[in-house]
């Protein structure tokens, strides 16, 4: 009865977000129905004790990084900068390359701090014109924009100031620039495989003449123009600052302070080699914000109103994902749980990385999130998948790739809230669009973690 709650709270979890509940909402009470058929346990205690206090811990690790990116990423659109380095890019490439500046636009804008529903909306008004001249059909957009957004710049590059890059940081004691080889192989799969589908696709549509479509622009193509668009070398310092700063701070600022107060009770008995990564891209962030304030002063009019924006902007993202968090803890705490467990790490017993990549996978999958399902992972099963990695001989920067590279396939199933909240914004039906978004941001970022995982040793 216990595994049957679990597959049913699972089930009704993917079903009910996918028809818009808010995970809120179900992630405690689907939690709580499994414990229910997990037969003679404390209700209220699991939900306090278990539920709430991991998703307490989440929040409290990583609200900052929420904070801090929602925040630049609304003063890089409300600067006009997002919109200028978008514009630029394709500018220089053209109509005929169509696809390839939408991806290119929304890569530089990604690697470079800005969150994926902010690049979303800047770029999307820019693809839908380039596309119209260039008579590519509307419904590759979102497949072309979450090739550039939801892949290998959020999960593969080293550096990568995405929320997935920093999850594993404290779990196996690494940086966001781990195991930069098997990254930067893992993101050039992603990226030539997303283009020659996207490519192939657009090519089969131009020899049926199919045209971009009878399509009444939605409301995000008005969307807002500035009077004084800041230069592309302006709107780019930000984000190459956050780059440039989070490497400084990681390998050379942090490395040199006296971090033994770590070690006592009060800062939780740890080491520098576990908070390391998060201070990095924390420091990275809030000097890269005030940087982009000091370039735009002028332009951002209503500065106090985009800080609170961005601010309450991070609120609903980090208590979503961490709800999804409190879930996973829960599931994990029941007796059946052990059978999943067993389940995924027999897959490939000897093999960590094809572990964490399995379990990765089938749990971002499962949420609908890559955050979520990534740090329910590590939270459930770090310790063995450590303890495993040590055994065999396999490096803790390569685990940290394999798992962050993991967090960004399964995830983008049809109940996604970024896939669902890009439809939206691109006015288009999962049934006209979402076959495309299937293949480049989930077949292709699978197989690509499957070829990091094939060889990534040599690549460390």
């Amino acid at each position: 009865m216990g595994l049957l709650g679990v597959v049913l709270s699972l089930v009704l979890l993917m079903y009910l977000a996918y028809r818009g509940v808010n995970v809120l909402i179900l992630a405690p009470l689907l939690a709580l129905l499994a414990v229910l058929f997990s037969g003679d346990l404390p209700i209220l205690g699991t939900y306090t004790q278990i539920f709430m206090k991991a998703l307490g811990g989440y929040v409290a690790t990583f609200f900052p990084l929420f904070m801090l990116g929602a925040i630049f990423g609304k003063l890089m659109a409300d600067s006009g900068s997002a919109r200028a380095i978008a514009e630029w890019i394709v500018t220089k490439l053209g109509s005929r390359n169509a696809i390839l500046a939408v991806v290119l636009s929304c890569a530089a804008l990604t690697y470079g701090g800005v969150s994926l529903f902010v690049v979303a909306f800047a770029v999307y008004p820019i693809a839908a014109e380039l596309f119209r001249k260039a008579e590519i059909p509307k419904r590759l957009i979102p497949a072309t924009i979450a090739l550039g957004a939801f892949t290998f710049t959020m999960t593969a590059l080293p550096g990568s100031p995405a929320i997935q890059n920093a999850i594993p940081t404290p779990y196996f004691g690494t940086t966001p620039f781990a195991a930069p080889l098997a990254g930067v192989l893992g993101g050039a799969i992603m990226f030539l495989g997303g283009m020659a589908w996207l490519r192939w696709r657009a090519a089969q549509a131009v020899a049926r003449s199919e045209g971009y479509g009878d399509h009444p622009p939605s409301s995000a193509e008005s969307a807002v123009t500035h009077e004084n668009p800041p230069g592309v070398l302006v709107a780019l310092t930000p984000a190459f600052s956050v780059i440039a700063l989070n490497a400084l701070f990681t390998y050379v600022v942090l490395p040199r302070i006296d971090s033994g107060f770590l070690a006592e009770p009060a800062y939780g008995s740890t080491t520098l080699e576990s908070v390391r990564g998060v201070w990095a891209i924390i420091s990275a962030l809030t000097l890269s914000i005030l940087l982009l304030i000091a370039l735009n002063w002028a332009r951002l009019k209503t500065l106090r109103e985009s800080l609170n924006a961005g601010t309450m902007g991070s609120l609903l993202p980090i208590f979503n994902t961490a709800s999804e968090v409190g879930y996973g803890a829960t599931i994990a705490s029941l007796p059946a749980f052990a059978l999943v467990r067993d389940a995924v790490m027999n897959v490939s017993p000897d093999n960590p990385l094809v572990s964490v990549a399995v379990a990765t996978n089938v749990l971002a999958g499962i949420t609908g999130s890559a955050s979520g399902g990534l740090s329910i992972a590590l939270q459930t099963l770090g310790d063995h998948l450590n303890a495993m990695a040590q055994a065999t001989g396999v490096s803790p920067e390569l685990m940290h790739r394999v798992a962050a590279m993991s967090s960004g396939g399964f995830d983008t199933l049809p109940h996604n809230g970024a896939v669902i909240t890009l439809l939206a914004i691109c006015g288009l039906s999962h049934r006209q669009s979402y076959f495309d978004i299937f293949v480049a941001a989930l077949i292709v970022p699978v197989l690509a973690t499957f070829a990091v995982v094939l060889v990534g040793g040599y690549l460390v």
